[in-house]
């Protein structure tokens, strides 16, 4: 066994024998695992019966893969836990701290940009108004998640209410966008609230049942109160947006019209494409205020050990509603935006797949960090674009992708448990010199 110290960061590799039993196994198990996913191909034959394919090239390159990385990590880090930062030169550190701090920035100029530098790709900026509206998701739900450390598997409901709320607001009373906006997150937030009260004593998997459980009731309830929300069959023809009276058509009284610009559907792409970057940023501006806050420190003392918590005198029936409240409001506020660009919405938008998706974004970017969500969304939603062609091994390779990242980063791409605020270190009454003096 070789082992190498460099004075906190250690490095253990196996030796060749042990290293190659750990490699086999792991083929053996990725065998398993791909053998019925990519080995075998079912297809309805020429007579109509069942044909069987084998398909051995890419399921030897897969297994094959599995066994050199296996391999390799056992003779670099041997059973050690991974780390990004581990065994990197000082100066390599500080290069990747700058990067980090410049990310934010970078993200923000780029996401301004987009609008221009696509103006004429509808593709991309129908693609950079998802990725925006699942940032602002993932930055509600890191409240309730990443702060408060409250599992929450039924987010998906928050967003639906203020979906619905927003469509139902606008077709029955003739409500603008900009009215119902408020009043989806007000409604949401009152969802958040009585969500919370039935949970105050649950923790950790039992919350997470429950609030699965709510989610689906929102989803069930949606789907057969048909004269209230029309059922399966949705709400569609929903108002779109205006900018400020100025509706986005060819009509003399239209945007293009008014500033004198030719008519073009694209403007009410940019626009929209704007307004959800402007409520993202108004979500994280929102977020990290309130971390600064007697509230956000409260998360996150609850988050670290709910007991301590209770025994500092804290209030933490307080502090859980207002997590779930601040993080339900801006759920509704996505799922208002959500039901005005799509112009549609029925029940079978919000199922659980969506919760688990925010939830995945919010683990895998880092809880707590803003900019690890907002990096974990580009990633998910732009890798699942980018793969959409290779649909039999999509959801293979994010799987492999998400097991790779919880094992070299187990606490997200980017891993903010430090504390929001610290003690004011006070300096000594008498100076050393002049102690040294006397």
């Amino acid at each position: 066994m070789n082992i190498q110290a460099s004075g906190t960061n250690r490095r253990i590799s196996l030796p060749l024998a042990a290293a190659l039993k750990d490699a086999i196994f792991s083929a053996l198990i990725a065998f398993g695992l791909f053998v019925f996913l990519i080995g075998l191909h079912t297809d309805q034959g020429p007579t109509g019966a069942l044909v069987v394919t084998t398909r051995l090239p890419q399921l030897a390159m897969l297994v094959g893969a599995v066994f050199a990385g296996s391999l390799a990590r056992a003779l670099i880090f041997g059973r050690e836990p991974i780390g990004l930062g581990r065994g990197l030169p000082p100066w390599l550190m500080r290069i990747a701290q700058h990067a980090g701090r410049l990310a934010g920035p970078a993200l923000l100029v780029f996401a301004l940009l987009v609008p221009v530098l696509f103006y004429h790709n509808r593709y991309l900026l129908d693609l950079g108004i998802l990725v925006l509206t699942y940032v602002m998701l993932g930055w509600g739900l890191n409240i309730v998640v990443g702060l408060a450390g409250l599992l929450d598997l039924g987010y998906v409901a928050f967003y639906a209410v203020g979906a619905y709320s927003y469509a139902l607001l606008a077709q029955n009373f003739g409500l603008s966008f900009w009215i119902c906006l408020p009043l989806a997150g007000i409604l949401a937030a009152f969802w958040g609230v009585l969500l919370g009260f039935p949970v105050l004593r649950l923790r950790g998997d039992y919350l997470a049942i429950v609030t699965l459980a709510f989610g689906e009731i929102i989803r069930l309830v949606l789907l057969n109160w048909q004269s209230f929300t029309g059922g399966p069959n949705g709400i569609a023809s929903i108002p779109r947006p205006s900018f400020f009276g100025l509706p986005f058509n060819d009509e003399e009284g239209g945007f293009a019209a008014t500033f004198g610009l030719e008519f073009s559907p694209t403007h009410r792409i940019v626009f929209l494409f704007y307004l959800i970057l402007a409520l993202a940023l108004v979500t994280n501006w929102v977020a990290k205020r309130m971390r600064r806050l007697p509230v956000g420190r409260a998360w996150e003392a609850m988050r670290e050990d709910e007991i301590a918590c209770r025994s500092l005198g804290i209030n933490t029936t307080n502090t859980k509603l207002t997590a779930f409240a601040m993080g339900a409001m801006f759920g509704g506020f996505a799922g208002a935006f959500f039901a005005t660009r799509q112009g549609f919405i029925s029940p079978e938008s919000f199922a659980f797949g969506e919760s688990a998706l925010v939830l995945a974004i919010v683990v895998l970017g880092g809880m707590g960090s803003q900019i690890g969500v907002a990096v974990a969304a580009l990633a998910m939603l732009g890798g699942f674009e980018l793969y959409r062609e290779f649909e039999h091994y999509r959801m293979l390779v994010f799987g492999f992708a998400m097991v790779t990242i919880m094992i070299w980063r187990p606490r997200g791409l980017v891993a903010t448990r430090e504390p929001s605020l610290y003690l004011a270190t006070h300096k000594p009454a008498v100076s050393p010199v002049k102690q040294g003096l006397k």
